[in-house]
């Protein structure tokens, strides 16, 4: 569910940790593209309404708390901010993006701001999404804007516009339908599964995504695989580099790729989809250019039915020139094709209308969109798969609705598990308040019995009182243990933990020390 910010202020003041302004992964991109957010902004999705009621229960939200500016929540707050391919230009994803390898990294600047306990970096083509565990909801939101304007280089009031917000159950039903596919530009894709099970796998290495997130991530795995397993959602060939073949074919004069000659740039999952789904539509033939040559022919040695032309990248400009449909799909963070470039080629066979034409998925782009300027030459990005992905939605709205129940099922097991972890501070203020009380006890009985007892005989007292203790907390022990499994036995739980803090004389601040590990 995404929903846009509307440049609205967050109350609150933060200390922001020590990060540049200017990333050395987004200072290059900055310098180079040529196309800005507000010439976007007129070609930006409008958000259904359910998205947009979202937002406002999240700023309805936050402003209450903003009423007093230093009150926190007694409760951490799961926070989802970002912008996706629904809400915002590529123009403006492509700052945003963050490469797997610096997850890490982004993760430990998050951590470092006061009030951001956990973290998590979500950053696909389609999507920038960043995931926290706030201490306070406003103060929170107000940490991680400003990490993004600064790592990004884009001002907060131009970024604002495009951003959604999310809080708690919103924000763990999103992740969820992403994880299903329900929130990708082609619906019930499978590569956004692998991408969450990715940040889940970078995050067991990051001390900042802590308990919730992955307990989060792990529930939207099983969310995303039921949601495949159960429904018919992701039948049939369904991903990005599907509907870019779909488009390209489909601006062909001719409709088909029988005369068209193909390069595609990269060898990774994604080129591999795109051979896949050319070789359905009867493609015999592509050019594969490639920073290591292993891995292009690894990749041509799939699809033994296809003739494969192999090239590195010093071969790039050649290659192009030679074909009449280029994909670029690899991990670089440059533009790897100018205007200049292609207006010093030849002009493209009249097969092909005359016309060379550039299917751009990669974020950051590859294909310099200044090409579009040029008359034989025509650049088409991710955003532009809008126009295939439409048939694929409704073919695919029952699917949906049988997945949305599956979800949700999901989502009511990860709020009761994130339930059932209110009552671990519980158990361990009652531990310790029992253990001080036997400590005291013992000590005074020790004193009153003079040095007529041997060590042993101390011993065996000292063992005896904790034996007891632990078998008069053994029953409410058992009471406070639940796995988060059914909702009803949390509810049931946690009222016994609010009977147990009465009965105990467990105090608020105890309970809250030991939560914080300041036993």
């Amino acid at each position: 569910m995404q929903q846009r910010l509307q440049g609205r202020n967050v109350a609150g003041r933060s200390v922001a940790p020590s990060v540049p302004a200017h990333r050395a992964f987004h200072s290059h991109r900055a310098a180079t593209q040529t196309a800005t957010i507000s010439a976007a902004a007129s070609s930006t999705t409008k958000l259904p309404a359910s998205h947009l009621e979202s937002s406002k229960k999240a700023l309805d939200s936050l402003k209450q708390q903003a009423v007093n500016r230093y009150a926190g929540d007694k409760k951490s707050s799961i926070i989802a901010i970002g912008l996706t391919i629904h809400n915002a230009p590529v123009e403006l994803r492509e700052k945003l993006a963050v490469p797997e390898a610096e997850w890490p990294r982004a993760i430990e600047e998050l951590c470092q701001f006061p009030h951001i306990e956990e973290a998590a970096v979500l950053s696909t083509c389609n999507r920038m999404e960043l995931y926290v565990v706030g201490l306070s909801w406003h103060r929170g939101v107000r940490e991680v804007e400003e990490w993004l304007s600064r790592t990004s280089g884009v001002p907060l009031d131009e970024l604002r516009p495009y951003l959604f917000l999310l809080r708690d159950r919103d924000a763990t039903h999103h992740l969820m339908r992403v994880s299903g596919g329900l929130d990708s530009l082609v619906m019930g894709e499978g590569q956004i599964l692998a991408q969450v099970r990715q940040v889940y796998k970078v995050g067991q290495n990051c001390p900042g995504f802590g308990r919730h997130l992955n307990g989060l991530f792990k529930q939207a795995i099983t969310a995303g695989k039921r949601v495949r397993a159960e429904t018919s959602i992701s039948t049939g060939s369904v991903s990005v580099s599907s509907a870019a073949v779909e488009l390209a074919q489909l601006k062909l004069p001719t409709h088909s790729w029988n005369d068209a000659k193909v390069c595609i740039i990269g060898a990774g999952k994604m080129s591999t989809l795109l051979v896949k789904h050319l070789q359905s539509k009867g493609c015999k033939e592509v050019t594969v250019l490639n920073r290591s040559l292993p891995r292009a022919q690894a990749l041509a040695e799939e699809f033994p039915e296809v003739k494969f032309n192999i090239h590195l990248m010093p071969d790039l400009l050649q290659c192009v020139e030679a074909s009449d449909v280029i994909f670029a799909a690899s991990g670089s963070e440059e533009i790897l094709i100018h205007k200049e470039h292609v207006e010093a080629m030849c002009k493209p066979s009249d097969v092909v209308g005359s016309k060379r034409r550039f299917v751009d998925i990669s974020v950051p782009r590859n294909i310099a969109p200044a090409i579009n300027e040029l008359e034989h030459g025509i650049v088409y990005n991710v955003d532009d798969l809008k126009e295939v992905v439409a048939a694929n939605k409704e073919g695919r709205a029952q699917a949906a609705a049988e997945a949305e129940v599956l979800i949700k099922e999901e989502q009511r097991a990860f709020e009761a598990w994130r339930d059932s972890l209110e009552t671990v501070p519980t158990i361990k203020a009652l531990r310790s308040k029992a253990e001080t009380i036997r400590a005291v006890e013992f000590e005074k009985a020790v004193s009153r019995l003079g040095e007529g007892l041997s060590k042993k005989q101390l011993k065996a007292v000292e063992e005896l009182s904790k034996g007891i203790v632990n078998k008069l907390l053994h029953g409410p022990m058992t009471a406070l243990r639940c796995d988060g499994t059914d909702p009803d036995a949390v509810g049931q739980t946690l009222a016994n933990m609010e009977a147990l803090e009465r009965m105990f004389q467990l105090s608020e601040v105890d309970v809250a020390a030991l939560s914080a590990g300041k036993q």
